[in-house]
């Protein structure tokens, strides 16, 4: 019988358990994947497997898979058990993918090292003394230390483009609406994007083709029919790339990495592409707009978790009012806190 997808299992769960110190999973669901892996083995015998059978697949612990924990990295969703799954997951399992487990993240997804976490900070696999960058960070590391083929992690300001360049990984933050936010824990839902983490393109573009594309359950989704992304990986046409140029005449930018950009533009270059530097004027602008939107988002996404209906619940307090108080000041980390406040 083939054996494959059990034994790619079986040897990402070795290097799970020889790699714990790097906290990048907060749940790892052995004999689950496993088992789908014996099955998906035998559907590969007989034909009938799907496009991404066998991949190997870790979510961000902000994404709903059904009847498996989810607590977006808070203290405020303790034991809280997800009801459905989103759209993504309910994708990647039609399509013959493994889930494998539920990946550390900063609490909401608000942070850019993974330090902010209920379940403590993730290490960098290269470097443990460097943060991985976040909100995306568990994801960033389990590809990068070689724990799964892909993590579907989430983005809403750079969460995971930021910490796919500290890893070295491949990171896509599709355009808003190509994915389904359905099943995807809130943090500013105007700016939140489901997003993808591999050390392949390949990868990246089979996922995306999909998990991409309308969903009944997400109204912001657009119905433009999903590209054979898959196929159209590879073209010998000329591009042309923009370059934004106050990004790499800013003095905040590193000396080293800047001359890496002016290399590979160079590279670009002598390859036949055009490179085009382009006037950005508003640059500046771009972080203030961002905390001033999403922190008012956030704030109305976060009144929902009282401690009344899901998740923790103070044991501090004589009325109601004490409930939501105490409930929140305990169960909400410092930097989520910090946003609320904002």
């Amino acid at each position: 019988m083939h054996q494959h997808c059990q034994s790619r299992v079986a040897q990402f769960l070795s290097e799970i358990e020889a790699q714990q110190h790097l906290n990048a999973f907060v749940e790892v669901y052995a004999e689950e994947a496993l088992a789908r892996a014996a099955h998906i083995d035998q559907k590969i015998a007989a034909g009938t497997a799907g496009r991404l059978a066998g991949l190997v697949v870790g979510l961000k612990d902000v994404i709903s898979h059904e009847n498996h924990r989810l607590s977006a990295g808070s203290r405020i969703l303790e034991n809280f058990t997800a009801q459905f799954n989103a759209t993504v997951v309910a994708r990647l399992l039609a399509e013959d993918a493994i889930i494998i487990g539920r990946q550390n993240c900063d609490e909401f997804g608000m942070g850019s090292s993974n330090e902010n976490s209920a379940f403590g900070p993730v290490r960098q696999a290269i470097d443990p003394t460097r943060v991985p960058g976040g909100s995306s960070g568990g994801s960033a590391v389990a590809v990068q230390a070689g724990l799964c083929d892909v993590s579907i992690g989430s983005d809403t300001g750079g969460s995971v483009r930021q910490p796919a360049a500290f890893c070295g990984v491949y990171g896509l933050k599709p355009t808003y609406s190509r994915i389904s936010r359905h099943g995807l824990v809130a943090y500013a839902s105007s700016f939140d994007c489901v997003g993808i983490l591999a050390n392949q393109v390949q990868h990246l573009a089979q996922v995306l083709e999909v998990i991409a594309g309308a969903d009944g359950y997400d109204g912001t989704v657009s119905e433009r029919p999903v590209p054979a992304y898959a196929q159209n990986l590879y073209f010998d046409k000329p591009t042309r790339i923009a370059c934004l140029r106050p990004t790499l005449e800013n003095d905040a930018l590193a000396p080293a990495i800047r001359q890496a950009i002016q290399a590979k533009i160079k590279w670009l270059t002598e390859q036949g592409h055009t490179v085009e530097e382009v006037d950005f004027p508003l640059l500046d602008y771009i972080l203030p707009t961002y905390y001033l939107l999403t922190t008012a988002e956030a704030s109305a996404n976060l009144a929902r978790y009282d401690g009344v209906r899901y998740g923790f619940r103070s044991q501090t307090y004589n009325d109601l009012v004490e409930l939501y108080k105490s409930t929140r000041s305990e169960g909400f980390g410092k930097e989520v806190q910090r946003r609320i406040l904002l």
